[in-house]
């Protein structure tokens, strides 16, 4: 026994030798082949035993050295085993330990041996090796054992089980149990030093014959991982036996298997079923570890679809380009007029086509991976034991502003889905802002949250998709499909009975309120008229007594009343904020069984809610409110002193919760590898209550899922303005903490910058980067600290939750990217803060209408203001800060809402859409002024976004040419020769050709294809145009646009028609155009067959090409003219007027200016 320690290290290692004619085996640091080293008396320099030695050898370890005396050289060299002394200098990545750190707790198991990460080889005929790759400890006085190794000092022998052992438990092997019951041993154990109990060879030798049949199909025990204890400064090599050199050259494994009955082993491709468990080893690894798997994938477009699609877009693009040089090189000098607007039309048409076209080359489509979220944010870990989630939380907005045209009951449904989400209840807070300030509303949301007592467990105990009680019940299918529990039935047919009271209740609501106003109003004048009386006034004098709104406690309603009195108007009303339910405890509550008051038996599920929040904000004449913007920013600063939860997703009020899951989607990609760089992740909308037709492509499957999904493959698609979940430090209007600049043609020339650092030397102007882990003396910090009441108002509450919502949001330690700030697993795993008196004073007071006075709320900061379509711009803000986006495209849709179906109502929301995107045009958001960090296809589509209204004056244009051909007798083209016909035809083709591939990796109809270039050609000659005009009105002449809220279809009652608001004609000036296109190109038609077949000299050609492209006008125009007919047939007179006097008008004018061959100009002049 050789001790060899080092003054200087805490390392102490116990080292044994032997030579050839020890009776026992070495364990220790050992090598299997003799070596010589040379070692220098001063243990303390290990530089210089290896200079003034030059013996010493260098391993791999990182500063590890071995060595060994001179006098020890000779006897070295003749034994069989030899001693290391192995010594570690401190390095910067090795420091020296403390005694603390280096010694060994006191573990009662003091004979058992420490051997990690060992490889072990061997086969038939071959001696089994162990090739060490790990370090492990040993202890001074007894060297460390394995439960199945001998005891007995120098034997590495496996210890027999069973007949021979000794009741203390002290492990020996067959050969020194032999030798301590023979010659020598006295019969006695050598650990507790009593004799053993008397076995006969016989029984020994039978318990050895059994051992061996049971051990033949057993795979040998791998060490037992829970049992080591390893330091990774010291090792510890065990001594294996000469390889047999006499084994035969090739091995047979499939023989030896069958000979010897052997197993595989142990790993992820065989585990044997009925071997782990016992004889120390461990349960099966869970070799598939989810937690390290990404927790999204992107797919792309496979190859075979999108190379020829993108080849076909070359093709068709160099087909354009020959057919308008073509155009251009050839004019029809009959007709110069008609060919130069022809000409025009058809350059502007091209350019447009390529901007719709070019953003599409990179589609791609994403999944997530659901159960890795799970295991990864809600499973048991060692700083998180009791397995609490670790998500972050999720603030959802749902703005309402008019009870009338957006029903209390689709707001409740929309509600009712939000609270039964499937994700953790403490992590889900819901906000309702009724920017009208209605009772009707208020008194809809506190029966809401009175009956999702009853919903809510009902859904979670079943698994109810959707978790909208309207959708739900409404469903035309077999609602037993996939329940297994026995008592689901009779519990849906209570909750079902509950939800038709809760139906009529709300419905009720209006009458209820008019009538209990009524009577304390009328109660209040006789009070006045009976103080007037006991004052001695005059009694005819006319008492005014204001016709207040009164809740159901008897008080004054503080919002708006019907008769709009003062501070109780629509535009002038206090700011209101009531928590309807309260946040939830962190630990589950469950319920009890059914009786009496619960209807269902829930002590198995659980009955916690997430809390629920109304807001209206503070109105006041002479402040400027900014609308839907106006009240969503007043959420975010609401939520941010309540909840202040890193993420957000808005909804409209009639958009519901669709799929419970639909909140863990867009999570994954938030939390995923590189989720930091994303400002939001856009889900498609989805409609409902849509006629089978889709006769006005309500639906827009075109947009939401070709040109979002191409977009995805950019810089993210744009932001639609529901369904949306943003990271909320993106709203704050802070910088990404990476981002890329794009330079050079075509931005091919990228820049990639690192913006979350305490100093930025270089800072664009409208950057603010969010400072993390700043030194408290950096001046740079405290000037930002100054800043933020400029930018986010005075609010202390408000200003301490954005470093904290940013912590929140950041990606876990193991997930995190290059340059990214992490934070550790189970931070989030903690109590919320309840509510309290200060809390909700300080969230009433960001809601008043003076708070985002000289404060850059909507110009940075939260949703943009100064446009209509507030949500495009706020999305073109982040990415232009160099964020990315997110297309969420889920199996079952997310989130479905309701659109309008009414013909005037759908083009007064085409009308807003267009008008906003003239705005954009117009503004300092235009993709022209994007910065580098856009990219420069992305910004294509941006520009696109603000260039496609002025399409219209064209297309209007083009549409009326048809029809000024055959009234006049003259064509476009001079002749319909091949040349014209041949670049029309390839242009023809490779646009349906395009439209077919396009169909295929969008998963689209024809039928969604075709409806949507109707849709294209009426909205572009009736909304399109008067967007313009007042796009052109408001850059100009500075005339505010005002629109009326669009009216939210209602779900129909029991024997109400379901599409009855598709019939219904409203008349509006934006019908007028189209009408007038149909009229004036049928009254052509008739006018140019006429001609032609009364003509001498008959030009069928030019007739021909005429009514083609009339006919093309009028197929488009189908969908229209069936809108106007309504239901029965019947057209508004208004619209039989209008188009007869523009037809008459368009009829004379081109009469005036084309007279008829033959005709005198006198005459003429005369009629």
């Amino acid at each position: 026994m050789v001790n060899t320690a080092s003054s200087s290290s805490p390392v102490k290692i116990t080292v044994s030798s032997g030579g050839k004619a020890a009776g026992s085996r070495s364990m220790g640091l050992t090598s299997p082949q003799p070596r010589a080293s040379i070692s220098n008396n001063n243990t303390n320099s290990p530089l210089s035993n290896r200079a003034s030695g030059g013996g010493g050898r260098r391993f791999s370890g990182g500063g590890n050295y071995s060595s060994m005396s001179k006098e020890d050289v000779t006897e070295a060299t003749t034994s069989e085993y030899v001693s290391y002394t192995v010594h570690i200098p401190p390095t910067p990545d090795r420091m020296p330990l403390s005694t603390s750190q280096t010694s060994l707790p006191e573990d009662p198991k003091n004979n058992n041996s420490f051997i990690s990460g060992t490889i072990f080889s061997g086969g038939f005929n071959t001696v089994t090796r162990g090739h060490v790759i790990e370090f492990s400890t040993v202890r001074d006085d007894q060297p460390i054992k394995s439960k199945l190794i001998c005891g007995m000092r120098g034997c590495d022998e496996e210890a027999i089980k069973g007949v021979g052992t000794c009741e203390c438990g002290f492990k020996i092997c067959r050969d020194c149990y032999k030798e301590c019951c023979g010659n020598g041993g006295g019969g006695k154990c050598p650990g507790c030093k009593e004799p053993y109990n008397n076995v006969s060879d016989d029984e020994e030798e039978e318990e050895e014959e059994e051992e061996e049949e049971e051990c033949e199909d057993q795979a040998k025990p791998l060490p037992s991982m829970a049992e080591f204890k390893m330091d990774k400064r010291l090792s510890l090599v065990r001594s294996f036996k000469a390889q047999n050199q006499n084994h035969p050259p090739d091995f047979d494994h499939t023989r030896w298997l069958f000979e010897t009955k052997g197993t595989y082993g142990y790993g992820n491709a065989v585990w044997p079923k009925d071997e782990f468990g016992s004889n120390g080893y461990e349960s099966p690894f869970d070799f598939e570890n989810k937690s390290q798997r990404p927790l999204t994938r992107k797919v792309g477009v496979t190859a075979a679809i999108l190379s020829p699609y993108r080849l076909l877009i070359l093709l068709r693009l160099a087909a354009l380009g020959l057919f308008l040089t073509w155009r251009v090189r050839h004019p029809n000098r009959e007709a110069m007029w008609l060919w130069g607007m022809s000409v025009t039309c058809e350059l502007w048409f091209a350019f447009s086509w390529i901007l719709d076209q070019l953003p599409k080359l990179c589609p791609v489509n994403r999944s997530t991976d659901l159960s890795v979220l799970k295991d990864r944010f809600e499973s048991p870990n060692l700083r998180n034991p009791k397995g609490r989630s670790d998500l972050p939380g999720i603030d959802v907005f749902v703005s309402t502003a008019d009870p009338e045209k957006e029903p209390p009951l689709v707001t409740a449904n929309t509600i009712l889905s939000i609270l039964a989400v499937d994700y953790p209840v403490e992590k889900v807070a819901c906000y309702l802002s009724d920017d009208g300030g209605a009772l009707l509303t208020f008194e809809a949301l506190a029966e809401t949250a009175s009956f999702a007592r009853v919903w809510v467990p009902f859904c979670r105990k079943h698994q109810i998709e959707p978790r909208n009680p309207e959708a739900y019940f409404g469903q035309k299918r077999d609602f037993l499909k996939n329940k297994v529990r026995l008592d689901f039935v009779r519990e849906r047919r209570r909750v079902k009975r509950e939800y038709d009271e809760f139906k009529v209740r709300i419905n009720s609501l209006p009458e209820s309120i008019k009538r209990r106003s009524d009577a304390y109003n009328a109660h209040e004048e006789l009070r006045a008229k009976k103080k007037q009386m006991e004052t001695g006034s005059d009694v005819s004098e006319l008492l005014k007594v204001p016709r207040a709104t009164w809740m159901s406690d008897g008080s004054h309603w503080p919002g708006t009343w019907p008769s709009a009195e003062p501070d109780h108007s629509r535009g002038d009303h206090a700011g209101l904020i009531q928590a309807m339910l309260a946040p939830p405890n962190v630990e589950p509550e469950y319920g009890s069984e059914a009786d009496g008051e619960n209807l269902i038996d829930t002590t198995d599920v659980d009955v916690r809610l997430p809390m629920l929040v109304y807001v209206s904000r503070e109105k006041r004449p002479g402040y400027d409110h900014n609308k839907k913007a106006g009240a969503m920013n007043a959420l975010v600063r609401t939520s941010a002193i309540m909840s202040n939860g890193p993420f957000i997703l808005n909804l409209d009020c009639d958009h519901y919760i669709y799929n419970s899951l639909a909140l863990r989607e867009g999570m994954c990609f938030m939390l995923d590898r590189g989720g930091d760089r994303i400002c939001y992740v856009q889900f498609p909308q989805r409609f409902e209550g849509i006629d089978p037709s889709d006769r006005y492509a309500n639906h827009n499957t075109v947009f939401f899922d070709v040109s979002m999904r191409a977009l995805d493959g950019l810089q993210g698609p744009m932001y639609v303005g529901t369904g949306c979940i943003f990271r909320r430090t993106a709203l704050y209007g802070f910088s990404p903490p990476r981002a890329s600049e794009h330079h050079g043609w075509f931005g091919r020339r990228k820049i990639k910058l690192f913006l979350r650092k305490p100093k930025v030397s270089k800072k664009v102007e409208d950057e603010v980067a969010l400072p993390i882990n700043c030194d408290h003396n950096d001046d740079d910090a405290d000037i930002e600290s100054l800043l933020l009441p400029k930018r986010f108002g005075n609010s202390t509450y408000l200003a301490a939750s954005i470093p904290m919502a940013e912590y929140q949001g950041r990606l876990l330690q193991d997930s995190k990217g290059k340059g990214t700030q992490g934070r550790p697993a189970g931070s989030l795993a903690v109590p919320r803060e309840p509510l309290d008196a200060a809390t909700v004073a300080e969230a009433i007071s960001v809601i008043s209408c003076f708070y985002e006075d000289k404060t850059e709320w909507g110009k940075r900061v939260g949703w943009i203001y100064g446009s209509v379509t507030e949500d495009v711009v706020t999305g073109y803000r982040m990415h232009n800060r160099g964020w990315r986006s997110v297309y969420c495209v889920t199996k079952r849709d997310a989130f479905r809402g309701t659109a309008p179906i009414n013909l005037t109502d759908r083009l007064h929301q085409v009308l807003r859409w267009a008008t906003g995107s003239v705005e954009i045009f117009f503004s300092r958001n235009n993709a022209l002024l994007a910065s580098p960090r856009m990219k420069f296809l992305q910004r294509v589509a941006y520009f696109n976004v603000g260039m496609y209204p002025f399409t219209s004056m064209f297309l209007i244009v083009y549409c009326f040419l048809p029809a000024l051909s055959l009234f006049s007798g003259q064509f476009i083209v001079q002749s319909l020769n091949v040349n014209f016909l041949v670049y029309l035809l390839g242009i023809t083709v490779t646009l349906c050709m395009l439209a077919l591939l396009e169909i295929k990796w969008s998963k689209i109809t024809l039928h969604d294809l075709w409806r949507n270039e109707q849709f294209w050609l009426i909205g572009g000659t009736s909304a399109h145009p008067a967007a313009v005009l007042q796009g052109l009105l408001k850059v100009i002449a500075g005339v505010d646009i005002s629109f009326t809220l669009t009216s939210k279809s209602a779900t129909p009652e029991d024997g109400d028609e379901e599409f009855a608001d598709l019939y219904e004609v409203k008349w509006s000036f934006l019908m007028v155009p189209p009408i007038t296109i149909m009229m004036v190109n049928a009254i052509a038609i008739a006018v140019g067959v006429a001609r032609t077949l009364y003509s001498p000299f008959p030009q069928w050609s030019k007739l021909v090409g005429g009514l083609f492209f009339s006919f093309w006008v009028l197929c488009h125009l189908y969908p229209f003219a069936k809108g106007l007919m309504g239901r029965r047939g019947k057209v508004p007179t208004i619209i039989y007027v209008w188009s007869g006097l523009l037809s008459i008008i368009i009829s004379l004018l081109w009469v005036y200016v084309n007279p008829p061959s033959g005709a005198k100009p006198q005459d003429y002049m005369n009629f």
